[in-house]
């Protein structure tokens, strides 16, 4: 079995990590970003999918305006992530599995929204240093390792997350994933909408958070203009 060269290890660790920090790509837009040539970062990708890295997937949204077929999408597999940041574990799903079936599924509901309290908490000093809480909740999820960032979205900006240390149990436990969100709501003080997760198979966690912040900044403003000239 021959042996890659160093140089094509490092430059495929290089695409492997530019799709786990910015969630799924297309082969040219990931060419462009690491400025690599079509064919270089097909060999690269070709190579990282037979090792189980990565995944080609047809895209989520199509365009009526693109011609021809559309081109598919690169993500993280499970044993990718599990390879580049933190491995499974087994243990945690094993336990939670004891404590439903033998005390009853309330008590890994009650884990589940003390681990969203403690997220909560945990949040606070980083976004309240934040300009902006949209920008210091995503700091602080990557931080603890989610690898999150934003981008705006229609009337509202979308929160990616894209990984996930605990993919594997809550794929077994969805009580986490609803209660995380749940400590977002309560973190930035709107409802937000968690519109697709890793533990459900979809290659990043994103979250709809729509512009409510801005806007009651600015009424605060207002409000407290109109009894200043009174």
């Amino acid at each position: 079995m021959k042996t890659a060269a160093p140089e094509d290890m490092r430059t495929r660790d290089q695409v492997a990590r530019a799709i786990l920090e910015s969630g799924p790509s297309t082969a040219v837009a990931l060419a462009d970003r690491l400025k690599l040539t079509p064919a270089g970062i097909r060999r690269h990708l070709d190579q990282l999918v037979a090792d189980g890295i990565l995944e080609e997937r047809e895209p989520h949204i199509r365009s009526a305006r693109t011609r021809g077929r559309p081109s598919k999408v690169f993500v993280m597999s499970d044993s990718g992530r599990e390879r580049f940041e933190h491995s499974y574990d087994d243990l945690a799903v094993s336990a939670l599995k004891y404590i439903a079936a033998n005390s009853g599924e309330h008590l890994v509901t009650g884990f589940a929204r003390h681990r969203a309290e403690e997220i909560v908490k945990r949040s606070q000093s980083v976004v309240g240093k934040a300009k902006n809480p949209i920008d210091g909740l995503a700091e602080f999820l990557s931080d603890e390792g989610y690898a999150a960032n934003t981008h705006a979205h229609g009337i509202g900006i979308e929160l990616c997350q894209h990984h996930c240390p605990i993919a594997h149990v809550a794929a077994e436990f969805p009580q986490l994933c609803e209660e995380e969100t749940a400590a977002f709501s309560k973190i930035l003080g709107t409802h937000v909408q968690r519109l697709a997760t890793i533990a459900h198979g979809d290659g990043v966690c994103t979250t709809f958070i729509p512009q409510l912040l801005k806007s009651k900044s600015s009424n605060t403003s207002n409000t407290k203009r109109k009894l200043s000239t009174r």
